[in-house]
Order: structure tokens, then sequence, then C-alpha cells
């Protein structure tokens, strides 16, 4: 899937607008590429409301007020209206974040990030979660990351940040400090403090962080690489003795050198899965003209697939995605490589 695709192109701004323009259209960018991280996408009337802001038209608060008034008079409700308004309410929550220049790097500041991002989105905006989270991930053959258990998220946020307040990076080489700052957001987003909207809130927090410390960073890495920055940190988390798989950074630490170095990893997430096949199996740095990129199709998405299907429960054709409840309105399935091996077989069959 081409995370691009059906998502606004502001690069004419970014390229060419004044320098309020500009920094208006990386905000939105990323605000409108991170909702990819959850399967989600804006609606063509946030995304003309954004052009319109870049402008200068309206104000990030009329825009707000004119999202509110869209989805409270729509007589008429499409199946993905409800995806459409977290997707657009979080993107303008978002986009009004990143136009700051503030953070409070605290617990309570990554906390109040959450709230901040979801309000009028999520009930439980703003609150750590009381229960205990799996995720089935494609990446891991539907396997899970290994979450922190709820009681001890303030504790392990408290000391994460910490550490990373009394680190300093004064006299570090450039090569450590791109390997402490993936260690530290790697550890921060494998706690898990709330309920939905981790990542999201992972990668604002992070570029609000970055930017405290002096990186000048360019927005539209994360509003193009939203889901591969998902699953690198999905492999950095996870570790499998039965299957001969450790923790795996490398993939995280490839994001932040294009990111802070301007380096040429080749984003993709078909290089992250467990179980890559050989042609998958090297990331290449299209930096270096020894290294070769490949030209097979990434897995497709498919959603809502029908439940009288026997491919809808073998989870060695296709997994769940997001959730794991075949019922819910925005379940959603990922095929693995053997299924994508078996669908471009019978594609050929039927040519």
């Amino acid at each position: 899937m081409s995370q691009n695709q059906g998502y606004p192109d502001f690069d004419e701004y970014i390229r060419q607008g004044e320098p309020s323009k500009r920094e208006a259209a990386y905000a939105w960018s990323t605000a409108i590429g991170l909702q990819a991280v959850d399967g989600l996408k804006t609606s063509e009337y946030l995304n003309d409301l954004a052009r319109r802001n870049i402008e200068g038209e309206i104000t990030i608060e009329e825009v707000g007020k004119l999202l509110d008034s869209y989805y409270e008079s729509k007589t008429v409700r499409e199946p993905d209206d409800d995806d459409k308004e977290e997707a657009d309410k979080a993107s303008k929550n978002i986009k009004k974040i990143l136009s700051t220049v503030t953070l409070n790097f605290t617990t309570n500041g990554l906390i109040n990030i959450h709230r901040r991002i979801f309000e009028g989105v999520f009930k439980h905006a703003g609150e750590l979660r009381k229960y205990d989270i799996t995720k089935r991930e494609w990446v891991l053959e539907g396997d899970t990351v290994r979450y922190l258990n709820w009681e001890d998220l303030r504790r392990a946020l408290d000391y994460d940040i910490k550490q990373e307040k009394e680190y300093s990076y004064h006299g570090v080489a450039t090569e450590d400090v791109v390997k402490h700052l993936t260690g530290f957001v790697s550890g921060l987003w494998q706690i898990h403090p709330f309920g939905e909207g981790n990542t999201r809130t992972t990668a604002v927090f992070t570029i609000l962080y970055l930017r405290s410390i002096g990186f000048n960073v360019e927005n539209d890495l994360f509003a193009k690489n939203s889901w591969y920055f998902r699953n690198a940190l999905v492999r950095a988390n996870y570790k499998s003795a039965q299957n001969g798989i450790d923790y795996t950074p490398v993939y995280l630490e490839r994001f932040f050198r294009n990111l802070l170095l301007g380096e040429k990893w080749e984003l993709r997430n078909r290089y992250l899965h467990i179980h890559a096949p050989k042609e998958w199996s090297v990331q290449p740095n299209l930096a270096d003209p020894t290294s070769t990129r490949t030209s097979t199709r990434t897995s497709s998405i498919v959603t809502r697939l029908n439940p009288n299907s026997k491919f809808y429960t073998d989870n060695e054709i296709v997994i769940e995605l997001v959730r794991s409840n075949p019922n819910h309105p925005r379940q959603k399935y990922l095929l693995t490589v053997k299924g994508l091996a078996l669908y471009n077989e019978l594609k050929n069959l039927e040519n």
C-alpha cells in the first residue's frame, strides 16, 4: 500500500511557498499523514479546509468550528464517517500543536499532548489506560509486542523522561546521538500508556522534543512514512527466543538517520516483516549505488472480508490488523507473505 495514495499533496507549498505557508503545509502534512498508523484517512472536506488554512483564509480555530458543524449537520452517515471524523479532528488538533514551539517535557506533558490530540475524539483523551493490552501485528505474523502492564505506566514514563532529561549530548558523536534517540523513542512507545493513539502521540511528542534540543525536523518524513515508523517501533520492541528473533532497532534507527542526517534508506514496510522473502531481506540505502532496490509489490490491505470465507480465520493467509474483533466496523486485515503469494498465483491463473 502506498501511504500517500489518497492523501492530500501540499508539496507545492513546501517547495515554493513563503515561510508561513511552508510551515503550515509541513504541519498539515504530518498531521494528516500520521492518521495512517491506524488505517485512517481524512475527508476531502478537511483537506480543503487545510488548504484554506495554509492560504491564510481561515484560522485553525475556524477549521475546528467548521468541522464540528460539518459532522453535526450530516443527516446521512456513511459507513466510514466515524473513521473520517476521528482522522479529521485529530489532524486539526495535531496541526495546532505542531504550530507551537513549546514543550512540557514531563510525563504530564506527554499526557497533555494525548489529551490535546484526541479532545473531542476519545472519551478517554488524556487518561492513562487501566488495563493490559495486546495488538496483533502484520510484521510479526499476528504476534504482539509485550507492552508494559498498566499498574506501572506512570512510574515508567517518569523514569524514561527523567533519564532523557538528564542525558547530555555534549561531545556525543552524531552516530551515537541517533542511536540514543532511537532507544529513547522506542522505550517510550513500548510503555504504550494510552488505550488508543499511542503512536500518534509518540510522534508528536518526538517532533516537539527534537525541535527543543536544536534539530531542524522536516516533518514530511513522518507524513510520508508514518506506517513505517509504527512498524519500526514494533520491530524494535519485539523478541521471540522460540523463533530466533531479537529486538531489532535498526529499522527505527534508519528512520531517524533519514530524518536527522539526510540519509536515503528506503522506508518500506516490506523489509520489516519477520519472515520477509529473500527479495525483501535487505533494506536498500538509495544513496549507495551498490544497494539494490527491489521492485516487488508491497502487501495489500484487505478490509471487511466476508466472514464466511475460509481465508477469514486462516492466519497463514490473512491476519487481523489494528484490532482483533471480526465484527468491529474498523477491523482490518492484511495478507501475509504466503497470502500475497497465493493472491498473485490466482491472479496469474485468471490472466
